[in-house]
């Protein structure tokens, strides 16, 4: 390996040694095993929220109380396993948000990744005229310039305060997407064409508040050339979630793993998902039942998504994600990124981010040597 190394990420005061970020991913794939294990090998781990309190004993009676338990839990779990950088992955359209989030800043989490919405306001129990004086950083996920756009001019005008940082997210990657069907193979929406468009719109609030604020990529990023390529064209950092299924720390079950180990290309299919919005997942006989029309029977033991109509959808989403991390995928699916279809095998976490830092250096040599400047 080159002696040079790969950027570090920084983001306000914390930085992580390993440019990449592990990306959220419920219903309890990533959790305080895979999150810790991501943090301890000097990237950040990330902790997902949707359905954290499904294992709890009262999860059916008191799904609020249960979800910010298990949260609590799962937070300090983590923390007692690393003293590396933790985030949490908040839903925005998860109708107990604010409490969650209350509850990751009452525990001191390192950094808070807000997706699905735009987070232009707070919850009122944040002191939010000293947003910059929390020690929890707040980057929300983004899909376009737009809601970037959206997102910082409202934060300025109410907090005096802007995000942290910023996750663009394009077309390729797993789970819900932020695009309308016909835009996912849409090459003007691919992740190198709106990255740019996102940065410039940052830009002038790095001036504005006297701060870095770094643009971190994700979506279809599977290796260290992938990441070479995309900080070459301005991410200061990455977020993987496909890769880090395959890793024997994530705390998905292991046929849920084997499902990404078996898939083919044409297994990776987009549907639509109950909640309104495409998603990116495993083609498997669950998959295949509801295509053919088939309604499943479940009970709601509350409305976890704001927009769920619940009493009119096929199936319950939250449900069918849970059976597939439990290992049964004749009652649910994954979610997986483009790239799935190419994983081979499990590794560690340590393993996987030394590939890939390997990967990295191999590219940023070549080009050295290329150009004539010394490694």
């Amino acid at each position: 390996m080159s002696s040079k190394k790969i950027p570090t990420l920084r983001i306000g005061d914390l930085e992580a040694e390993i440019p990449i970020i592990q990306g959220g991913m419920g219903v309890g794939v990533s959790l305080s095993n895979l999150s810790s294990a991501v943090a301890n090998a000097g990237g950040i781990g990330v902790i997902a929220t949707p359905g954290i309190g499904q294992f709890e004993a009262d999860w059916h009676e008191n799904p609020w109380e249960a979800n910010e338990r298990a949260l609590r839990k799962e937070i300090r779990k983590t923390k007692a396993k690393t003293s590396g950088i933790i985030g949490v992955n908040l839903m925005l359209a998860l109708s107990d948000i604010d409490d969650l989030l209350q509850c990751c800043v009452d525990e001191g989490v390192n950094v808070l990744f807000l997706g699905a919405g735009l987070p232009v306001r707070l919850p009122e129990t944040l002191p939010l005229d000293r947003l910059g004086e929390l020690a929890t950083k707040f980057v929300p996920i983004v899909s376009s310039a737009r809601a970037t756009k959206i997102i910082f001019k409202s934060w300025a005008k109410r907090y005096s305060h802007v995000p942290d940082a910023v996750v663009v997210e394009g077309p390729l990657a797993g789970g819900h997407l932020g695009f309308k069907r016909e835009h996912i193979d849409n090459p003007d929406y691919a992740l190198e064409k709106i990255l740019p468009d996102v940065i410039t719109v940052v830009k002038p609030y790095e001036e504005q508040f006297n701060k870095n604020i770094p643009v971190i990529a994700a979506g279809g990023i599977y290796t260290g050339a992938d990441i070479h390529k995309i900080m070459q064209l301005g991410a200061q950092g990455v977020q993987m979630g496909t890769r880090f299924v395959a890793t024997y720390e994530c705390d998905a079950s292991d046929e849920f793993k084997e499902s990404y180990i078996n898939c083919k290309k044409e297994d990776i299919v987009i549907i639509d998902s109950p909640v309104g919005l495409p998603g990116r997942a495993i083609r498997d006989k669950f998959l295949e039942r509801i295509s053919s029309g088939v309604k499943e029977t479940f009970k709601c033991s509350w409305k976890c998504l704001k927009s769920c109509d619940f009493k009119n959808v096929p199936y319950c989403i939250g449900l069918a994600l849970t059976n597939a991390k439990k290992g049964d995928l004749e009652n649910g699916f994954a979610f997986a990124g483009a790239n799935a279809y190419r994983v081979d095998k499990i590794v560690s976490v340590k393993e996987l981010i030394e590939t890939l830092v390997e990967e990295y250096t191999a590219v940023e040599t070549q080009q050295s040597t290329a150009s004539g400047i010394p490694t």
